[in-house]
């Protein structure tokens, strides 16, 4: 078995230079291992000292638990959304059983939300949620929650180009629904339930839009199956949505390209009962509705 010799002889040779190593060791004066020992301190000095220069010190560190509160809420006040952040979770950090410590974690979530920093925000909520059940406070968490995720703030751009919810992914659209639900339904005498429920119409109707979209551009570009299809799903899962009125002119003209005259008649006769003083089958176009989450849905 020649490949088990060799791996005899290669242990050998590692074993006598193992040994060789341990005599040299022991053989080293005291003097060169204090020399090593010094050495050693001082480069360990000197990593520490350039660690330590890269960023400013933290004044916090020695702050006690009611003031790293106190200076957190005065940063909120002053509307320094991002520092009073980073105090409140330096706070629930520092302190985690205090007294502060469940307001600071969501104060934080708040705080960090404003800033516009929705993935530190979304992780703040998320703790004071999962350890405090019992909370007073818990209405507002799934209610922040809800705004972290619904974030109706597109910035200038979105401003400039009209763009609303329906035209983003809708997923955080549908994980702000949840929120608002939960809301609505565990706590309705809350008084963030309105609220929730005026906002989950507009999610709702945002959904639909999403998918009116959709059904425009395969039609546009001569999909009318793919049209009639996605049209279908706005009138099935969104009935009471304003897009319903667009989803139908769809199915409409779909099926009229189609050739399913029977199909595109019933469709028409149910766009003119449900929408009488519509001029979307003349027009082909919609009446403008407002951008805004607060003025868009028909309650």
């Amino acid at each position: 078995m020649p490949r088990l010799k060799s791996l005899l002889v290669i242990s050998d040779v590692i074993r006598d230079a193992s040994l060789r190593l341990a005599a040299i060791l022991g053989s080293s004066s005291r003097k060169s291992r204090i020399r090593l020992l010094v050495s050693t301190s001082a480069a360990c000095l000197v990593l520490s000292g350039c660690a330590g220069s890269d960023g400013q010190k933290d004044d916090t560190d020695i702050w006690s638990e009611t003031k790293l509160y106190s200076e957190a809420n005065e940063k909120l006040k002053d509307a320094d959304y991002a520092k009073c952040g980073k105090y409140f979770e330096k706070l629930e950090g520092r302190f985690p059983f205090g007294p502060y410590s469940q307001q600071a974690q969501i104060n934080a979530a708040f705080c960090y939300w404003k800033a516009q920093e929705q993935a530190q925000a979304q992780v703040a909520i998320d703790r004071f949620i999962k350890l405090h059940q019992g909370s007073p406070n818990l209405d507002y968490g799934y209610y922040l929650k809800g705004l972290i995720s619904f974030n109706d703030d597109l910035g200038w751009l979105g401003k400039f180009t009209g763009q609303d919810l329906s035209e983003r992914d809708p997923k955080a659209a549908k994980e702000a629904f949840e929120s608002f639900k939960v809301v609505v339904e565990r706590f309705p005498d809350s008084k963030y339930a309105p609220d929730s429920l005026d906002r989950m119409r507009y999610i709702v109707n945002s959904l639909a839009e999403a998918d009116v979209i959709v059904a425009r551009f395969y039609y546009q570009r001569g999909a009318y199956l793919a049209s009639a299809n996605r049209a279908q799903l706005v009138i099935r899962d969104y009935d009471r949505a304003p897009a319903v009125e667009e989803a139908l002119y769809l199915l409409t003209k779909s099926y009229e390209k189609l050739g399913m005259t029977d199909l595109s008649n019933d469709a028409a006769r149910v766009f003119k009962l449900n929408f009488p003083d519509s001029q979307m089958m003349l027009t082909g176009q919609r009446v403008q509705k407002e951008r805004r989450w607060w003025q868009i849905w028909n309650k």
